[in-house]
């Protein structure tokens, strides 16, 4: 099946009006003979070193038959539970391929100390942990690796036997993991962490949890013609122009599964866009909605919806969408389009698509929190168990948390979003993630949701770097649960209340409203929260 991209209305204009000029540049053609110079002189050095993306299928098709081999090895010693420890990049495309394969794989991109024990919990016997990071300096990788190496060492198992590592070549982790005995793959160290799905950092977790790798590169190779031809029917030209090019614009995007057989692939490209493109005060804002949310029924006037279908032909001749962006094709040719439309994207607004100058920055501030260990400031009030926190005094001018959201919404310029950043267990407390719903309702607003520390390697890029529309707000709980982190001087807990208190601290330095709200009772409490936010 090929890629199809149908537009219509608004949608139509921008492509009518932008797509001759990008044939007319060679954009398609450039971008696949890896064209550094497209993102302008002060993005050459970076895209210089960025576009191996482009030959990824070819570059990835010897590793097949390794994971393969490694998978059938793994199984002949009983050895078939497999858990991924990695963050952004690194766990959202494996993830969207086990899923779509309905093969078993467990993600840990997470610092809850009652989510890295629960993947403790399993039969560490059967288990391989796959460690994935570009440049192993991930402090949430790295202390997943440490515990994990603990724990086989305990049951007697030997971690050289147990542990996979992801890495680029030469990087500290490559080092290290070759000196322990560990199974090692290198990816191409020309590909970010956000354009690797088709490289080692998506087939080897997915391949060994059992998903047809060799399948998924057949249905991107098959739509490579597609991507790379200067033509008006280009479908990544089409994209790439319809979800930047609409008039007045639209810098929100609403990504919409609609009875695809492809499982959460719009968390994966919320990860690209929003990390790609957020900088420099411009961006895309990617908002990932369900078939009934609200903002299908308000159509804010700044955002554009994009349904990703089974058949495009199909929704577009039944016209039940119009001025939506209709996209479907196969998972492989899905994952190439999005990059190819993406990198697009930043030529047409002028930035960088392959750094993420931004991020860094809550990191750095989670580092200084963990060095200095200051104590939690006090609330500045409590109501029914919830703790409130607010980066504004006024904010919490009420009293109630409903008036605290209530004066959060009234931050919201005319363009503005609401984002909700969970840094939860959320195996526990998953119901959270409904959150989104309410709080685009009650504020008129699109609303996105994102697990930390999960978000901070994703659409974090954005709020700091994007324009300055958001207000934010955190979700924490008070657990008894911990964990210690072998050869570090802080805990799991410590660590996850660091990040948060890093990123809200980052926030507010740039101007943003922050509210941290901190349940101490997890049943009880999040039923005061969806209260409030009705």
């Amino acid at each position: 099946m090929t890629v199809s991209v149908h537009v219509s209305q608004a949608a139509r204009s921008a492509v009518d009006e932008l797509v001759p000029g990008l044939v007319a540049g060679l954009i398609a053609s450039r971008v696949t003979a890896g064209d550094a110079g497209l993102w302008g002189p002060d993005a050459e050095p970076e895209a210089a070193i960025r576009l191996g993306w482009v030959q990824t299928v070819s570059v990835s098709r010897p590793l097949v038959d390794e994971i393969t081999a490694l998978r059938r090895d793994l199984a002949a010693r009983g050895v078939d539970r497999v858990v991924l420890a990695g963050m952004g990049g690194s766990s959202l495309a494996p993830e969207v391929i086990a899923n779509t394969a309905g093969v078993p794989l467990t993600v840990l991109d997470s610092t809850s100390p009652a989510q890295v024990l629960a993947a403790l919990d399993g039969d560490l016997a059967r288990t391989v942990l796959v460690v994935s990071s570009k440049s192993g300096s991930t402090v949430e990788t790295d202390s997943q690796r440490r515990v994990f190496e603990a724990s086989f060492r305990d049951l007697g198992l030997d971690p050289a036997e147990h542990i996979v590592v992801v890495t680029d070549p030469g990087s500290p982790l490559d080092e290290s993991a070759r000196e322990a005995g560990y199974r090692v793959f290198n990816a191409d160290p020309e590909v970010g962490g956000r354009y690797s799905a088709l490289t080692a950092f998506g087939l080897v977790p997915a391949g060994l949890a059992g998903a047809d790798i060799a399948e998924l590169l057949d249905e991107a190779e098959a739509s490579m013609l597609q991507f790379a031809v200067d033509s008006a029917e280009n479908p990544a030209l089409r994209l790439a122009a319809a979800i930047t090019g609409v008039a007045p614009r639209r810098d929100k995007l609403g990504l919409v599964s609609d009875g695809t057989h492809i499982a959460g692939l719009p968390d994966w490209i919320e990860q690209l866009i929003a990390e790609s493109t957020g900088k420099n005060g411009t961006g895309i804002l990617p908002v990932v909605l369900l078939p009934v949310s609200p903002e299908l029924e308000s159509r804010p006037r700044d955002l554009q919806i994009v349904r990703l279908v089974d058949d495009a032909d199909e929704f577009h001749m039944s016209e039940r969408h119009p001025g939506e962006i209709l996209v479907s094709g196969t998972l492989g040719a899905q994952f190439l389009l999005w990059e190819y439309a993406t990198a697009i994207a930043g030529h047409l607004l002028g930035i960088n698509p392959f750094d993420q100058p931004d991020v860094e920055s809550a990191k750095a501030a989670a580092r200084g929190l963990l060095d200095a260990q200051p104590s939690t400031a006090a609330p500045a009030f409590v109501q029914d168990g919830v703790e409130v926190r607010v980066s504004d005094p006024r904010l919490a001018a009420s009293g109630t948390i409903e008036g605290v959201l209530d004066s959060l919404w009234a931050t919201l310029p005319a363009d503005g979003y609401v984002s909700v950043h969970a840094y939860v267990n959320r195996l526990d407390l998953g119901q959270l993630q409904g959150l989104r719903e309410m709080v685009a309702a009650d504020s008129g607003r699109p609303a996105t949701f994102g697990w930390g520390p999960r978000f901070l390697h994703s659409t974090g890029q954005y709020h700091k770097g994007g324009p300055a529309q958001g207000a934010f707000l955190q979700i924490l709980e008070r657990s008894e649960v911990d964990l210690e982190i072998p050869g570090r001087p802080f805990t799991f807990g410590r660590l996850l209340e660091a990040q948060a208190a890093g990123d809200a601290e980052v926030l507010a330095a740039h101007g943003r409203p922050v509210v941290t709200l901190t349940i101490t009772d997890a049943v009880d409490d999040v039923l005061a929260l969806f209260e409030a936010a009705q």
